[in-house]
């Protein structure tokens, strides 16, 4: 019997002219690992809370949703909140009480679990996913990662037969990332857990999976394997390819790569998943096609004068409170003009605090910061934030306080003639791909059309430095191809980016210069090539399958060009 059954399922939200689900059919087997993926808006995070009752959306729905034979609705709260766990996409939004220990002990203790069988599986979840020595740490102290993991264990101490996560390593950075999927493995391989998860980054949450589910326009379009998945999107010159396992990617650019594949692999001409398959096909079609190993050309390295600096920042300090730590220790910064600098480091490193104290959110208590070349202390405030600085922040809810995305976008030109402002939100709204949901509330948007909803925002702003923290959660492949080319037109225009992220792919493919905050401290900065291809964690895919053969190529796109090359 299948863990769920999902029959003809179409679900409208309240108020809404368009169905967001429409004729949905699926079945989850136990056991089974399944990754959901489609385009931003595809329908992902609201088919995920049609699986349990007290996430589901208001609206009017129809069709059946089964659960273990029953239909879900009569299915207790209780027994839901036992047999369904659900980790969501925030690690902050699911947090509930102030110390590790409490926040694994409180969904039992809500259901009325016994204290001496409470104690064991919050002893036992600990020890599971290696969090024992942070115990009895207050859950403010952790990072995003820890919360994350943290999260998981809370949810997984209940021992839920079924495990759904939404996006939720949209936060995390690139180790982070691979420490939590790691864990969800774990579950899945150890605990015959099943998994249903929706991503972004598929270099391991499909690596892993036994069959991958693509969404679009709320139907599902393709169902398989993870190999038979990619090729059919590759074949089709499907958007959403660009969302695939770099070496997957690769193999299908590559002519000729089906004569190097690798047999062992089963299925779908054995074209490889992981970095480790990849590595192994690399070489084998290296040596068929005698490729020697060649390096691209170096671009040269960055170099900056303060007074010709869009950023600079000298010897800067930054910490929240008298008595606590240094959060920014000492940093030395200096971003040039017409630039996309990429900042990345794990979570908790300072990154998201630069991003603030660069436009005088946040107050250094030692150290100097100049904006486009004048000292931050200089500025009015107005003048600052109107045509010197934009920043896009982390949590893109922060900017909207209407009842429409419209009026929102409205409130930012509040000065203009009525049709100067329709003009300009058309324009943005089509650069940022939200003309559909321009009179849709912004808290009902997914998480990427909310973000894409607060770039429009910002660059309504027509700022000369543009500050953008993590821009591409949430966001699919598709529309980061769109971003990427947008932050160029950016830059050509005059525009300087600094931009946080943990999205090392779009890092690589389209930053000018990429930098590491370790500690507080900006430990280098550098050409993106030159910077990825020096780093064992901190780099791509594509980069770390071919390093042997091509050492500095970063992306899956050089790799392909190097194959063809003669």
């Amino acid at each position: 019997m299948a863990q769920f059954i999902i029959q003809d399922l179409t679900f409208t939200y309240a108020g809404a002219a368009h169905s967001v689900l429409r004729g949905i059919d699926l079945s989850v087997r136990p056991g089974e690992f399944v990754c959901l993926v489609g385009k931003s808006g595809c329908g992902k995070s609201t088919l995920l809370r049609q699986l349990k009752s007290v996430l589901t959306p208001t609206g009017e729905r129809t069709g059946r949703v089964l659960f273990d034979g029953v239909p879900l609705e009569e299915v207790g709260l209780r027994d839901q909140s036992r047999l369904i766990g659900f980790v969501m996409q925030d690690p902050e939004a699911q947090v509930v009480t102030d110390k590790v220990w409490h926040e694994l002990a409180f969904g039992l203790e809500s259901i009325g679990c016994p204290q001496q069988a409470m104690r064991v599986r919050v002893a036992e979840m600990a020890s599971f996913f290696g969090i024992q020595h942070w115990f009895r740490r207050e859950v403010a102290e952790l990072s995003g990662g820890q919360k994350q993991l943290l999260n998981l264990a809370s949810v997984m101490a209940m021992q839920p037969n079924v495990l759904i996560l939404d996006e939720p390593t949209a936060q995390l950075d690139p180790i982070a990332a691979s420490g939590f999927m790691e864990a969800v493995r774990k579950v899945n391989r150890e605990l015959g857990c099943t998994v249903l998860i929706a991503e972004h980054r598929l270099d391991e949450a499909c690596v892993e999976a036994d069959r991958v589910v693509v969404m679009d326009r709320g139907r599902v379009s393709i169902a398989g394997t993870p190999r038979e998945v990619g090729l059919a999107l590759e074949a089709a010159g499907d958007g959403m390819a660009a969302a695939l396992p770099a070496p997957l990617r690769i193999f299908a650019g590559v002519e000729g790569a089906q004569e190097c594949q690798l047999a062992d692999l089963g299925d779908a001409e054995g074209a490889p998943l992981s970095v480790r398959e990849g590595r192994t096909w690399l070489a084998s079609y290296a040596r068929a096609r005698g490729l020697a190993v060649r390096t691209l050309e170096e671009e040269p390295a960055p170099g900056v004068d303060a007074k010709d600096a869009a950023l600079s920042m000298e010897d800067v300090w930054f910490r929240y409170h008298r008595d606590a730590p240094d959060v920014l220790r000492g940093v030395d910064l200096r971003v040039p003009r017409r630039s996309l600098f990429a900042l990345v480091g794990g979570n908790g490193a300072g990154k998201s605090t630069l991003l603030k104290t660069a436009c005088g959110i946040c107050k250094p208590h030692r150290g100097k910061v100049k904006v486009l070349g004048r000292p931050l202390s200089r500025w009015k405030e107005a003048d600052l934030f109107r045509g010197g600085a934009a920043l896009l922040p982390q949590d893109p809810q922060d900017l909207f306080a209407k009842r429409t995305v419209r009026a929102d976008l409205e409130e930012m030109l509040s000065g203009l003639p009525a049709d100067e402002r329709a003009r300009r939100i058309d324009e943005v709204a089509r650069t940022c791909r939200i003309s559909a949901q321009l009179d849709q509330h912004p808290f009902d948007l997914s998480g990427g059309e909310l973000e894409r909803a607060a770039l429009a925002k910002v660059l309504l702003c027509e700022p000369e430095l543009l500050l953008l923290d993590e821009p591409t959660k949430g966001l699919d492949a598709v529309f980061k191809q769109t971003l990427g080319n947008v932050l160029h037109e950016l830059m050509d225009a005059g525009m300087t980016i600094v931009m946080v992220s943990h999205d090392v792919e779009f890092c690589a493919r389209w930053a000018t210069v990429a930098a590491l905050l370790f500690d507080g401290v900006v430990m280098a900065a550098d050409a993106p090539r030159a910077f990825f291809a020096n780093n064992a964690f901190y780099t791509t895919a594509a980069n770390r399958m071919s390093r042997q053969v091509f050492p500095n190529a970063v992306t899956a796109e050089e790799v392909v060009e190097l194959c063809l090359s003669r």
